[in-house]
């Protein structure tokens, strides 16, 4: 069975498929939007940072938090894990392919949250539900649009269950485990009541929660990110320079790492570029319908800059440490060798303590995302009444996946995570001309900018 699902998993995630689509949807979005995502950017950081919310608007919670739950979900074992395994693999030249999905990336999150916002539903609660599973049944309609609809609430609900419940859990135990020995069943049970009092508060709850602890545990990070970079600042030019041109001809063997030709660069650095900021996977206009707005423009933006943030800053923080150290040429691989190339930076076992309190950080929050993405997936299916029962079931998944083996769980959630692009893609493609449109109408209005004014044109 685990060789059956290996195989189906490589081939979804693999070169021939998932990558490509999802690399080629955002270069194709980036190009009828005109670039947004970059000439827009600093508005939308000051949307997410300086404005926080709307002033008025449906909605549960404010668009900062919708930014905050996405970024929990998100900025997970990837981030630490994900980047080593793809410079393992791929060689220092990853980080610049991850850095390629990151920026056309923002613009295929602009637009799932902007289907998100604009095609969300209020559920029988009265709060706000939406993302691919509404914008593929309504936008495109017909028995088309209303099959991948379900298509993706199913693949969204059992991936929640396994990429953002179980595997999560096991890896915030096995990391206090490794680091301080305490036994994972006792973890377990922490973390099981702790994200329980969170996720039965629903997303009112979530998103108060992760609004304060996202900010701080991605702040923790890069400081101690900063501060091996800082230290190693005279191998800072060098080091970009082998990320850029390695990306192009490729690396080769030298130490303990065995060498990665161009096409292993792209693909691990496109494969787990993608795979942490999740772009084109959809999830980001669900967490976007739960904001307090009227405009779907401004959200989308909002959303966008999470893509920024993962990818752009925390994604380079860990490639820019592993490279930088050269710790890369180790032969490490996953979060070992994140670890290894953090000790090597800072003194003492301060090196050890970031990067495990990195993972359990950055798990824990992916657990608190997931829960609302499978929740509203199940709202889909079955109505409201599923809801309670299904978060229920994944806080006992919580505690379970501590002290399961999880390699078949894993693979198997692994393919049902790349099956929800599948769908989400084809509706991407087919509702660009409405996102596009709708752009440029928010755009030409003279007050787009009222409050909002460039440091450039400031006197």
């Amino acid at each position: 069975m685990e060789d059956i699902l290996s195989g189906i998993s490589d081939f979804v995630w693999g070169p021939f498929l998932l990558i490509p689509l999802l690399l080629l949807t955002g270069l194709y979005l980036t190009i009828v939007l005109r670039g947004l995502q970059f000439h827009k950017l600093l508005y939308a950081l000051w949307l997410a940072f300086i404005r926080r919310k709307e002033p008025e608007g449906t909605g549960d919670i404010s668009h900062y938090q919708a930014l905050s739950t996405a970024l929990a979900a998100t900025v997970g074992v990837g981030n630490i894990a994900g980047v080593a395994t793809a410079i393992h693999f791929g060689g220092p030249g990853a980080v610049f392919w991850m850095w390629v999905t990151g920026l056309v990336g923002m613009a295929t999150k602009y637009c799932e949250a902007f289907l998100g916002v604009r095609f969300r539903r209020t559920d029988a609660k009265g709060e706000q539900s939406g993302g691919p599973m509404f914008y593929l049944t309504y936008g495109i309609g017909g028995k088309f649009g209303a099959t991948l609809g379900i298509l993706f609430a199913i693949f969204g609900a059992f991936a929640a269950f396994g990429i953002g419940n179980m595997v999560q859990s096991n890896s915030v135990a096995d990391a206090i485990n490794s680091q301080w020995g305490v036994p994972m069943w006792v973890t377990g049970l922490i973390i099981t009541v702790i994200a329980a009092v969170v996720i039965l508060g629903g997303i009112k709850s979530i998103g108060a929660f992760t609004s304060a602890f996202v900010p701080v545990m991605i702040i923790f990070y890069i400081l101690g990110a900063l501060w091996v970079i800082i230290a190693n600042i005279g191998s800072l030019p060098s080091a970009i320079a082998t990320i850029v041109t390695d990306a192009f001809t490729g690396t080769a063997a030298t130490g303990g790492f065995a060498g990665a030709t161009v096409l292993l660069a792209i693909r691990y650095g496109v494969a787990r570029g993608i795979f942490s900021n999740e772009s084109g996977l959809g999830t980001g206009g669900i967490a976007a319908a739960a904001a307090k707005t009227n405009e779907p423009v401004r959200q989308a933006l909002v959303s966008m800059t999470q893509t920024f943030i993962d990818t752009i800053v925390v994604v380079s923080m860990t490639g820019l440490v592993i490279v930088v150290t050269g710790a890369w040429q180790s032969g490490e691989n996953g979060a070992p060798l994140t670890s290894l190339a953090f000790s090597q930076g800072l003194p003492g076992e301060w090196g050890g303590i970031i990067v495990t309190l990195g993972l359990v950080f950055f798990a824990f929050s992916t657990l608190l995302g997931w829960a609302y993405y499978g929740e509203r997936c199940m709202d889909r299916l079955f109505g409201r009444g599923a809801v309670v029962p299904y978060r229920l079931v994944f806080i006992v998944l919580i505690f379970a996946g501590t002290v399961l083996e999880l390699q078949t769980v894993w693979t198997f959630s692994d393919i049902m995570n790349g099956l929800m692009a599948l769908p989400n893609l084809i509706g991407l493609v087919l509702l660009s001309g409405l996102v596009v449109r709708e752009t440029k109408a928010y755009f030409s209005r003279p007050d787009w900018q009222t409050e909002y004014r460039p440091v450039s044109t400031k006197r």
